[in-house]
């Protein structure tokens, strides 16, 4: 059984409040879907993870971590949306349709339903009523309603593919949700029981609610494990050309030639660039300043670190430390690689201790054992609480 994820975000979410909707707003200092996404990632049933998404929000999905996902423009309802996700998944056999502000899932409640669907079309999970329940007008009680055989409906829920998606197309009008959609196609709907902790965030005080239940799950679940460290590399190479000096992570050093690029070519700077974007998986400089750009001729290249510090920064990330190595023979890098790394720590806004700048020869073999250009590698590591 291949079991293939569809997660509806494509609801303005007005209720919740904010400035974006919910479920691009921060929980404890990560974004309400990238939580949500996480949980099914982390979990071994899965094989592969669509996100149905609002056509004005691709920005803001394209900007969060969500790992490996397919991105699919939702439509004008609900059950257009789910529609449209189940349409894109290209290897499952069964699929699990959750909404994306349902962050705190678990990997538990994710195998009660995939178990339940082994043996029959469908499964969904749900709370007991244990309230009692009103009739109400006008804010005054009418009467009371029974509560037994009732039940409170969470997500994800699952189902056989091919049969969801002949529901699906047969359905017309919208939906509440896709036990709706499948009851009405006839499907046997079975029932596994449900998490107080799946918590929907609705309104404001949802956010302060999740945040309050997200310390009573385990440490170690990918809902609360809100520390995610990267690491990226970089590597650039610049030929040397007539000149009178180079300049190295930041600092001018006279030099008999100069190195040819573009910008500055500052390959020292550069490959600190490119490991952030890796680290970020956000491509390379290349992509972020284009060298058929006539702007960026020439640029001083703190300029395109500068870029990639703040897009980490803008991103929840914080840089603990950069790592540089320049290869050549010449010029000799110990005399000004405490200048370089004062340099690059500004600009990165760390501390020097956290940013190290070194170098070593190639014992004069390959292009920079003959002093035809320079060569650079460099690791980064980025966290965010």
């Amino acid at each position: 059984m291949q079991v293939g994820v569809v997660i509806v975000a494509a609801g303005r979410g007005t209720r919740a409040g904010g400035s974006k909707p919910k479920q691009y707003q921060r929980l404890a200092g990560r974004v309400v879907l990238e939580r949500t996404v996480a949980a099914f990632h982390s979990h071994p049933a899965i094989a592969e993870v669509c996100v149905v998404i609002h056509p004005d929000d691709r920005d803001l999905a394209q900007s969060a971590d969500l790992g490996a996902v397919t991105l699919v423009a939702g439509g004008a309802t609900r059950r257009a949306s789910v529609g449209a996700g189940l349409d894109a998944l290209e290897r499952a056999s069964h699929v699990l349709i959750h909404d994306g502000a349902r962050p705190l899932v678990s990997a538990d409640l994710i195998s009660r339903v995939v178990t339940a669907l082994q043996s029959g079309p469908a499964a969904a999970p749900a709370l007991t009523v244990t309230d009692a329940l009103w009739k109400t007008e006008n804010n005054h009680v009418l009467g009371m309603q029974s509560r037994e055989g009732l039940a409170r409906a969470q997500t994800p829920q699952g189902f056989d593919l091919a049969r969801i998606r002949t529901a699906h197309a047969a359905h017309h009008g919208d939906a509440a949700d896709d036990v709706e959609v499948a009851l009405k196609a006839g499907l046997d709907v079975a029932v596994v029981t449900g998490d107080e902790t799946n918590l929907k965030i609705t309104d404001p005080e949802d956010f302060a609610r999740a945040e309050a239940l997200l310390q009573t799950i385990p440490e170690n679940s990918p809902q609360n494990s809100s520390t995610d460290i990267r690491t990226g590399n970089g590597f650039d190479v610049h030929r040397f050309g007539p000149g009178d000096h180079v300049i190295l992570c930041g600092v001018k050093i006279p030099h008999g030639r100069g190195l040819q690029g573009h910008s500055d070519a500052d390959v020292g700077m550069h490959a600190v660039t490119d490991a952030i974007y890796g680290a970020l998986a956000e491509g390379d400089i290349g992509q972020h300043f284009p060298p058929s750009d006539p702007q960026w001729k020439g640029a001083a290249s703190e300029i395109f670190l500068r870029h990639a510090s703040e897009l980490a920064q803008s991103r929840g990330y914080r840089i603990t430390h950069a790592d540089c190595t320049l290869i050549c023979e010449r010029p000799k890098i110990g005399p000004h690689a405490q200048a370089m790394r004062a340099a690059m720590a500004a600009i990165l806004g760390i501390d020097v201790g956290a940013m190290s700048v070194k170098a070593t020869t190639s014992e004069r073999l390959g292009f920079t054992g003959r002093e035809e250009g320079i060569a650079a590698l460099a690791s980064a590591t980025l966290v965010r609480p």
